[in-house]
């Protein structure tokens, strides 16, 4: 069955769009969503159902689990747990937008989003349609809308071109404003660790770190390596090119 696909012009069409893309998460199925870097197929984070469609229709395994993205910075403190102090100034400083940052998950959620290793990659996207459903649902597991292996998706059409047939509602937002995907930092140590380099530099999550007297560790980068697929294990949950 191909996805049903909203515009997002008017207030009535973002309203039906929101209205459809809501009840599609609820039951189960999944959605494509507009982000601030690139597009996102998206799923209720605390349905395993879900989450497992999501990355079947990607084409990946258990061991890629995708990133939440949540609408409040407060979420925070409800999906991780031993949360370092240098994580409150680049998230006052940077959400809304594009930077993940990798934490301890609370041992007490109810969740199955793959094999984390205790850890959860949260995101607060600054798109209002985003956060507008996200408003809605709750924490959306979300990975870029792709099929594993290919770009990804920077508007609807290519979207729907390689997911179509996997999700139930495609919200159309025209071109992502931003065209990079996330900058991923590990913050379950002592020093925040750079895992992806994307749409926020080193240089200003040092800045933004410069009164705590903290700086971003970063590792040199084999020969070869993309930029868009971060190094292995905890950043395993944060994904290769996610939104």
């Amino acid at each position: 069955m191909s996805a049903e696909r909203f515009p997002t012009e008017t207030d009535e069409e973002r309203e039906a769009a929101l209205d459809a893309a809501g009840r599609a998460v609820r039951l189960g199925r999944l959605v494509v969503l507009p982000t601030d870097t690139v597009y996102g197929v998206g799923a209720d984070a605390f349905d395993p159902d879900a989450v497992a469609r999501l990355l079947a229709a990607k084409g990946r395994g258990r061991e890629m689990p995708p990133p939440v993205l949540v609408g409040t910075k407060g979420t925070l403190e409800a999906l991780a747990t031993r949360v370092p102090p240098y994580v409150a100034p680049l998230v006052e400083r940077f959400w809304p937008g594009a930077l993940t940052i990798v934490c301890h998950q609370q041992p007490s959620l109810q969740w199955d989003l793959g094999e984390t290793r205790g850890t959860v990659a949260v995101r607060m996207p600054d798109h209002e349609v985003a956060r507008a459903l996200l408003d809605r649902t709750g924490p959306l597991a979300v990975s870029s809308a792709n099929l594993s292996g290919r770009p990804p998706a920077l508007d609807a059409d290519a979207a729907t071109e390689m997911l179509g047939e996997s999700v139930a509602v495609v919200v159309d937002a025209g071109v992502s404003p931003g065209g990079v995907a996330s900058t991923i930092i590990d913050a379950t140590t002592d020093r925040p660790r750079l895992l992806r380099l994307g749409a926020i530099p080193v240089a200003d999550l040092d800045a933004a770190l410069a009164d705590l007297g903290v700086s971003v560790e970063v590792e040199p980068e084999p020969a070869g390596e993309s930029p868009e697929e971060p190094r292995k294990e905890p950043e395993e949950q944060a994904g290769a090119a996610d939104a």
